[in-house]
């Protein structure tokens, strides 16, 4: 059966008629599958690729290589959601050119738009990139490429002056003002759509951020664990594998091979 792809037209059609976006993060090929397969509307390959499946301590750890590597296992998987590549830490900051030739190899590897983070001081490479030709996705708030100037992770917008400077920051992407599409992560109901990172509704995140927005639908790390606790105990205790997981030999084959390690082992 012929699967339609979600393109910017559809989810403009779905906030015309008031329905939520569903996104979600994912890394890896079974995830995307699984994702896809389950109706999601969106997939961003987020350079939280970092934390989730390299295990460093923030974003910025993470290069374009690495994130590629990402980005085609997802689109591989991907055959209707709409799929983001994140453009990681100083793959667009440098120049035009250079957030042109980082978010091409997104599109080459898949992906149908990228994602980077700041309003206005990225405005003109947004400019950039969306005159050649390439759908972006702005990200506003808690950007963790600027910890460093947020001082950690820290609600964004929570007084009225930092709501004004989300505002011009909005403004500086949109730039003609048609309306963008604004999807959340943490920041509420009133937005077009909900993104969460995939590893913090499986229950498989390793690490200790456990964010108050997130709600929890699966215990995965805990079953994995269970999984290779109760596989390491059959191994030691010899109950595995047992003979249900063998492959049987042919009664005249096996007394052939029998019979030659015999005479091998005989042989002084």
């Amino acid at each position: 059966m012929s699967v339609r792809k979600v393109t910017v037209a559809t989810l403009a059609g779905l906030k015309v008629r008031n329905e939520k976006a569903v996104f979600v993060t994912a890394y890896d090929y079974p995830t995307a599958t699984f994702a896809d397969r389950a109706g999601v509307d969106m997939i961003l390959v987020g350079d939280s690729a970092a934390m989730t499946m390299l295990g460093l301590p923030t974003t910025l750890g993470i290069g374009l290589d690495e994130m590629l590597v990402f980005a085609r296992a997802v689109t591989r998987a991907a055959r209707r959601a709409f799929v983001v590549g994140d453009l990681p830490f100083l793959s667009y900051q440098p120049s035009d050119e250079t957030a042109i030739r980082s978010a091409g190899a997104f599109v080459a590897a898949g992906c149908d738009a990228v994602k980077c983070e700041g309003g206005a001081r990225v405005a003109r490479r947004v400019r950039a990139m969306v005159d050649a030709g390439i759908a972006v996705m702005g990200h506003l708030g808690l950007t963790p490429q600027s910890l460093g100037q947020l001082g950690g992770y820290r609600v964004q917008g929570k007084s009225l002056a930092a709501a004004e400077r989300l505002l011009r920051d909005a403004e500086a992407l949109e730039r003609e003002r048609v309306g963008v599409l604004v999807y959340g992560i943490g920041a509420g109901p009133g937005v077009d759509g909900q993104l969460v990172i995939s590893h913090d509704i499986l229950g498989n995140f390793v690490g200790d951020i456990a964010p108050r927005f997130v709600k929890r639908y699966a215990e995965v790390g805990t079953d994995v664990e269970r999984a290779f606790r109760d596989y390491a105990r059959d191994v030691r205790a010899g109950a595995f594998p047992g003979p249900e997981h063998c492959y049987p030999i042919d009664p005249a084959d096996e007394a052939d091979i029998r019979a030659v390690r015999q005479r091998v082992e005989a042989t002084p």
